[in-house]
């Protein structure tokens, strides 16, 4: 374990249940509610927790989030990574608490904190605007109110990199509908794959490029030009590898909207290598089998550095930063605590 997280500080997790007076079962009951909450797939058995306590077990994903949430500190507080740039410290020692309870910010405070993750990619799009339109789009929707005019939101990423989660956040937040590719185009594409002499599951292929990604993309767009064109917003939840990387179809897909009065947000999430393979490996989807069995060649043809053509938002996942803010704004919004 310490070859492969050499930064992890297991006992800050014992030191931060025994700062609200928990015991192992507790700890495990109260991570179950947070599982339940936030479709966290986890067991949270005392066992499990004493040895995350202990450092002979490494947290998986859906663990550290809950664990988050559980004690309100982010991973690097937790002692399970370095900290980011401009992220909060570890916390060596634990100070006595005033309270077993802890005060849950207010709603638009947490919406807002997680929507600072998104920052701008160039230099003509404002990131302070766009978090503005989701908030109002949220107040809106909060309050049964109909809005001002449609707006499509593009979240794109590497395989792993958290954008569907980015995506859910903003859906479940504005009330718009989120087209998720996979999801729209998963079992036709499998199908189409398998009568075309491939495989169902295969997404590297050239049979795939060149006679079944098209068609992917082909639905997607159309499902959101569909909504758009009822006036009816859309957050389009896909890679966008291909298609970001090319600015003539980034500027066409701009017009068309400039055309119909539809305001575009481009997002990119960023996330490293490692966290990205975390968590394909841990979701086990049929389609990211190829990805596992050749990792090194999978990973040497991502870019990190990679940025969309044209005006973009970038999201920084890195070590699941980001998505650390949407569960600690999803727990506030759902009026979550201990």
């Amino acid at each position: 374990m310490a070859r492969k997280h050499p930064d992890w500080k297991p006992d800050l997790l014992r030191m931060h249940r025994e700062e609200i007076g928990l015991t192992l079962e507790d700890t495990g009951e109260k991570l179950r509610e947070i599982a339940e909450r936030h479709g966290f797939n986890i067991a949270a058995n005392f066992q499990t927790i004493w040895g995350h306590e202990k450092g002979s077990v490494y947290p998986g994903p859906h663990y550290r989030r809950a664990y988050c949430r559980l004690y309100r500190r982010n991973e690097a507080q937790l002692g399970f990574r370095k900290a980011l740039p401009g992220e909060d410290a570890p916390v060596e020692s634990v100070p006595a608490p005033a309270s077993a309870e802890r005060k849950l910010p207010d709603q638009p405070d947490a919406v807002r904190k997680a929507l600072s993750s998104i920052r701008e990619g160039t230099d003509d799009v404002d990131s302070e605007a766009l978090r503005n339109r989701v908030v109002n789009a949220w107040s809106r929707h909060t309050a049964g109110a109909s809005t001002d005019g449609p707006t499509v939101i593009l979240v794109g990423g590497y395989a792993g990199s958290g954008k569907s989660e980015f995506a859910k956040f903003l859906g479940g937040l504005t009330g718009w509908p989120i087209l998720d590719k996979d999801s729209l185009t998963r079992p036709l594409v499998d199908q189409l794959l398998v009568s075309l002499g491939g495989e169902a599951h295969d997404r590297s292929s050239e049979l795939y490029r060149e006679k079944v990604r098209p068609l992917e993309y082909r639905c997607l767009m159309e499902a959101a030009w569909d909504n758009l064109d009822c006036g009816i917003s859309a957050i389009l939840d896909a890679p966008f590898i291909t298609e970001f990387a090319q600015s003539a179809w980034m500027q066409r897909f701009q017009n068309r909207c400039r055309s119909k009065r539809v305001s575009v947000a481009t997002i990119w999430v960023e996330c490293d290598v490692e966290s990205m393979r975390e968590y394909i490996e841990f979701r086990g989807a049929a389609r990211d089998a190829w990805k596992m069995e050749a990792w090194d060649e999978y990973a040497l043809g991502l870019d990190l550095k990679f940025r969309p053509q044209g005006p973009h938002f970038v999201v920084d996942n890195r070590l699941g930063a980001a998505v650390a803010l949407v569960d600690e704004a999803r727990d506030v919004l759902s009026g979550g605590g201990l």
